[in-house]
This record gives structure tokens, sequence and C-alpha cells, in this order.
């Protein structure tokens, strides 16, 4: 069976990363990695043109590892909610998908590719899960997914309220020890009437 070496632009799953010479089948080669731009011929007789072009995507590599460092800072450790509607034994009727989260993930000002989103299968439950984003083959931001029941996000608010219910009581409380209180005027008073009264004795 034929073969042909090929000099990968991008990372291959399962073949090589970029910047690689690998030996591939050269159907595959023609008629998937070379017309995709996912590599391009590796021969003898373009041997200076592999070199340049590995010395180009190294740069490449370089510059795209420093920006995904970056935006690796600002993902890590984000939180994304969902509100879902819930059937019987806790099964979710509309799951989580990797596009779901690339959504999310792009209303809050982040661009990424939902198949670099490490969701191997859909969420169906409720809870929090850990996702990592590929932004690089050596970054890797850990993102928080949580996934609560639909409505349960409302009913917070109402509990806050009720909590207030004692308010008044506090009021009425601090008022009636207001009124115990003697104002200046009654304190002068009671002081005069407190030193006349040796006098009257006398």
């Amino acid at each position: 069976m034929a073969h042909m070496d090929v000099l990968l632009c991008e990372d291959v799953d399962n073949l090589g990363q970029r910047g690689q010479v690998v030996r591939v089948r050269a159907g595959y080669g023609r008629n998937y990695l070379l017309p995709q731009g996912l590599a391009i011929a590796a021969s003898a007789g373009n041997q200076r043109m592999i070199e340049e072009q590995k010395r180009l995507l190294a740069k490449r590599e370089d510059r795209e590892r420093v920006s995904a460092q970056g935006e690796s800072e600002k993902l890590q450790g984000l939180e994304l909610r969902f509100d879902r509607r819930v059937g019987e034994h806790g099964i979710l009727y509309g799951s989580v998908t990797a596009l779901d989260v690339a959504e999310a993930l792009k209303e809050k000002g982040f661009t990424v590719d939902r198949r670099r989103i490490g969701l191997r299968e859909h969420i169906k439950e409720l809870g929090e899960y850990n996702v990592a984003i590929k932004l690089h083959r050596e970054v890797n931001p850990v993102i928080k997914v949580v996934v609560h029941k639909e409505g349960e996000a409302e009913a917070a608010p109402v509990e806050a309220a009720s909590s207030d219910d004692s308010a008044p009581a506090e009021a009425e409380s601090v008022e009636a020890s207001e009124v115990a209180v003697e104002t200046p005027e009654e304190a002068v008073e009671a002081s005069e009437e407190a030193t006349e009264a040796p006098g009257e004795g006398a």
C-alpha cells in the first residue's frame, strides 16, 4: 500500500502535532490532509521548504501558547449556570451540551470552538461539573458548569423577603426603649427637686 510523508500544519488527533513530519497512507494524505490544509507533502525535493515551514510553525506555536495562557487566566475557575426542567429520577428534560457551554462563554466575551470543550457526553443530571477547555495542547483551563432545577433561583428572594418580617417588631422594641429615656429637661427638673428637698426639711 502506497504511503507518503507529510508535514502537519495543525494538530491531528491520533496522528501527530503541528510541525511534525509523519508517514500516512497516500490516499488519506492526498484526499483529506492536503485539501483541508492540515498538512503539506514532504519529500526530498522540497526539503528546504519543509524546514522553512517548520520554523514558521514553531513561531506560530509560541504566539498561540502565550495567547492561550493569557486567556486561560481569565477562564480558570469561571462558573457557568444553567437552568433546566427536571423529570423523574432527577433526569433533565434538556441536557447541557458543548454547544450550550460555547454559547454561554460567548455571552461572557470568550469565543471557544465547541470541539475544544471537554464534554465527552451531554450533561443529563443536576449538579456541578468541572469542564476542561482545550485552548492549546499545553493550556487547558478548567471551568465549573452548574446545572440546577429551573425556578430554583427565583425562590431565593422570596425567602429573603420573609426574613424581613422581624423588622417591625425590632422597630417597636426600639421605640419602647426610647420612651423610658428621660429628656434633658426632665433630668434637670429632677435634679433641682432633689437639691431643694433638704432645704425644706430644715
